[in-house]
């Protein structure tokens, strides 16, 4: 009997410390936005937010109060998402900084990065969101991926790195500050992703980027996180084939953005949609060996689909 009581014991603290997190989860989605503003400064400057989550999350902050600087590549799509900005909450300043993140590290950004340091340096920026990434190659093998492509792929590495280094040390002479990095669940909450390793490989660093940053930063006021979505309809991550799988529990970029910025300064690392929270749970329940096997399975099929794709001929 004492084995079983045992068992009792453990599965009842098991069961308490789902309920907490649960409990937890639920305070947050349901409680009043925090008031970003006034705990970490005026502007917010955030990376990719021409497209997909990025778009949301800046119009998100935007109602917010925040005044925004806005770095992307494409100066005609930074002029589109400002004008939207400017119509959804009138009384934001925007600022745009072209900058291509691909080239980060190179000769060709030392002076787009120089203009950035100096626009940040002149502004109260209390909050810092790294969204801009790449996914592409989907569905290759290792070997498959070309020279460019590899190159592509510094951006969830590289300019998530300096574009932080650029911006936090004005973060810690006020004291206060947030750092929010999208990372994703595939490098968190499956033990692998086959046929895109260099995704995963790339989104793994950001969230051990973050919880490092995280531990450094903490005393100084500032919060660091990492944010490990799974998929959010319309966005990069709809291109796999899972995504289809778990529609019912997919957000749109708008409802993810609402929802994320309620948790920036809530802990390094967050799953800011229920939905995610539960697939998350049963992923963890699930032997690895098995995910292994069903997700090679799936990307397979997904790699043979889009060769068919691109094989079709073009009309002139």
């Amino acid at each position: 009997m004492a084995w079983f009581a045992s068992l009792v014991v453990l599965g009842a603290v098991y069961v308490a410390a789902l309920a907490f997190r649960l409990v937890r989860h639920l305070a947050v989605c349901f409680r009043g936005p925090k008031d970003i503003r006034r705990c970490y400064g005026t502007w917010a400057t955030i990376t990719g937010p021409t497209s997909g989550i990025g778009w949301s999350l800046a119009v998100e902050l935007a109602r917010s109060g925040l005044n925004l600087v806005l770095v992307g590549q494409d100066p005609a799509k930074l002029r589109d998402i400002s004008q939207t900005i400017c119509r959804a909450a009138p009384t934001v300043k925007t600022q745009d900084s072209s900058l291509g993140l691909s080239l980060l590290a190179t000769a060709h950004s030392d002076e787009a990065m120089r203009r950035l340091r100096q626009t940040v340096e002149a502004l109260d920026v209390g909050v810092l969101v790294n969204n801009a990434g790449v996914l592409e190659p989907c569905a290759v093998f290792l070997h498959e991926a070309g020279a460019e492509e590899w190159v592509d792929m510094r951006v969830n590495l590289l300019a998530l790195t300096e574009v932080t280094a650029a911006v936090i040390p004005g973060m810690v002479d006020r004291g206060r500050g947030a750092v929010v990095n999208l990372g994703s669940a595939s490098s968190e909450a499956i033990p692998s992703l086959p046929l895109y390793t260099m995704y995963a490989a790339t989104k793994r660093y950001v969230a051990r980027f973050s919880k490092s940053l995280h531990v450094e930063y903490r005393s100084k006021g500032i919060d660091v996180q990492c944010q490990a979505p799974f998929f959010v309809a319309g966005t990069m991550a709809s291109a796999f084939v899972e995504a289809r799988r778990f529609m019912p529990l997919t957000p749109t970029p708008e409802t993810y953005a609402r929802t994320a910025v309620r948790w920036i300064g809530h802990g390094p690392l967050c799953v800011p949609i229920l939905g995610h929270r539960i697939m998350w749970f049963f992923s963890g329940i699930v032997p690895d060996f098995l995910l292994d096997e069903m997700l090679l399975h799936d990307h397979l099929w997904q790699r043979k689909e889009l060769q068919s794709i691109r094989s079709l001929p073009t009309s002139g």
